[in-house]
């Protein structure tokens, strides 16, 4: 039936209200455009914003499901924080995302939200998190990642390196999460590896559901159990039972120990007695998966990337390390610790600017619940559906200047003393902003400069090929068909 509908809009006359921001025709309003630019989604929502006046477009749809997308700073912050109340996910929104989160906390809204974000953020604050997962990485990279990559180096073979960087983030959130160890990335993680591809099937066909041309055809397709909607629910099924099965040994341990001592995520969760039904708790193990696995496996397989295409960035980082290496003593290959972390400003920065251009959720989207008018002046009515697209921020030039889509870990550096410069949220909302501000930021930053500073230390990464990958759109940003690169060990 979509297909059908694409035909007929195809054929519709070439007769748009505006060329400014999305074109809109009679009767079936911006969808022409979305048909003739899903593959381009993305480039085609920078390309339209950036040619509107405040950088806010409506998309109309047939009927009064209008949808506003921004890249203005100010509407961000106007929507994240000023006016948190009028701007939830939205039962539209959640109803999208439920057959796979269910009512976890990047699912849900009000109460069920608020007491999910007050566990996590408790179980955030502590120092002990933070010197967990600082552990937890340092044997990780030392017994799984570095012997992967030096066995890709020893035979000279090509590797997808967004693979085993997506492997090792899952199996080091289960441990910090859920104190199961998945060994995903080693020999004996199958049922890990089972879980990792249905849970990468159902979030792309999960993701499309946003993209229909016709907004309940996913709708059709599940009831009639056909297509994607099919594939969707059989991946579903084995994403649901890797959780449950956590869930269920969890319960067990707590039964079985009057003393329980488990610090980790689930069982703080376990404890509140509002939260402690096994479907609530699955759905927030997997929650906790998406955001640990595929936010910072998406981050650093584009950074790989970026700096494949520019040395000079790779040079500049091996000096920073080389300069810490020998104001601390330590050797190439010695475990860097929390305060060594503290001193790599220059791969914070560069870190940065990848995510500034590769945000891992491109375009985060939410419901308005009354009338408002956004600060450049963008009515969104009551049900309209409203979203910030962080991808496009990145490339405009009214928010970084001239050069805003050149990658340039100098604009984070401060010129007065070398150290890092932090940006407004709302200008800079790949951690999201407000409220929802992500609990992870500090834990995806210890992870991913300690995965950078030992993979630099030791191996060179090559990268094949000149052309940007294509984007995979799915609930984060990913590399279609992987980032297949070649290793070798540095002399």
């Amino acid at each position: 039936m979509e297909f059908l509908i694409i035909i007929f809009l195809v054929s519709l006359p070439r007769q748009p209200s505006s060329h400014i921001g999305f074109k809109s025709y009679p009767i079936v309003g911006s969808i022409p455009g979305l048909v003739k630019n899903r593959h381009r989604f993305l480039d085609w929502t920078v390309e339209t914003l950036s040619r509107c006046p405040t950088q806010t477009a409506v998309f109309r749809r047939p009927g009064n499901q209008q949808f506003v997308m921004t890249a203005n700073p100010a509407n961000v912050e106007f929507m994240l924080k000023t006016k948190f109340d009028c701007f939830p996910k939205g039962e539209r929104f959640i109803s999208l995302l439920e057959d796979f989160l269910g009512r976890g906390i990047f699912n849900s809204d009000g109460e069920m939200w608020w007491k999910q974000r007050k566990t996590a953020s408790y179980e955030f604050s502590t120092r002990s998190l933070r010197d967990f997962v600082m552990t937890n990485v340092t044997v990780e990279i030392n017994t799984r990642l570095v012997p992967v990559l030096t066995a890709a180096a020893t035979a000279g073979e090509s590797i997808d390196l967004q693979d085993i960087l997506e492997r090792f983030a899952f199996d080091n959130i289960c441990k910090l999460a859920f104190n199961v160890d998945a060994a995903c990335l080693g020999d004996d993680g199958a049922d890990g590896v089972e879980f990792m591809r249905a849970f990468e099937m159902a979030a792309t066909i999960i993701s499309q559901r946003f993209q229909s041309v016709v907004s309940y055809s996913w709708k059709i397709k599940k009831k009639l159990d056909m297509g994607s909607e099919k594939l969707l629910r059989e991946s579903i099924v084995t994403v649901h039972k890797f959780a449950d099965d956590i869930v269920r040994h969890r319960l067990d341990d707590q039964a079985r120990s009057s003393n329980n001592k488990n610090e980790d995520l689930l069982s703080r969760f376990i404890n509140i007695e509002e939260m402690s039904s096994p479907e609530l708790l699955r759905d927030i193990v997997i929650s906790f998966i998406l955001a640990g696995r595929d936010t910072t496996s998406s981050a650093l397989s584009w950074f790989f990337w970026l700096l494949s295409k520019h040395p000079e960035v790779e040079n500049k980082i091996r000096q920073e390390l080389n300069s810490i290496r020998a104001r601390t003593g330590k050797r190439v290959g010695e475990v860097y610790g929390f305060e060594d972390l503290k001193l790599m400003n220059y791969l914070h920065a560069a870190i940065t600017e990848s995510l500034r251009l590769y945000p891992p959720v491109p375009v985060d989207t939410m419901s308005c619940v009354e009338d408002n008018v956004l600060p450049d002046g963008t009515f969104v009515g009551k049900s309209w559906g409203i979203s910030y697209n962080a991808y496009a921020m990145g490339r405009m030039e009214s928010i970084w200047g001239k050069g805003c889509d050149r990658f340039e870990p100098e604009r984070w550096i401060d010129e007065t003393n070398g150290g890092f410069r932090g940006e407004n949220p709302y200008k800079f909302p790949v951690f999201h902003a407000g409220p929802r501000m992500c609990l992870g930021k500090e834990m995806a930053y210890i992870q991913m400069k300690s995965i950078v500073a030992a993979v630099l230390d030791r191996f060179v990464v090559e990268v094949p090929g000149k052309e940007r990958p294509d984007i995979l759109l799915s609930v984060t940003l990913r590399i279609k068909g992987g980032l297949f690169v070649r290793i070798h060990e540095r002399t």
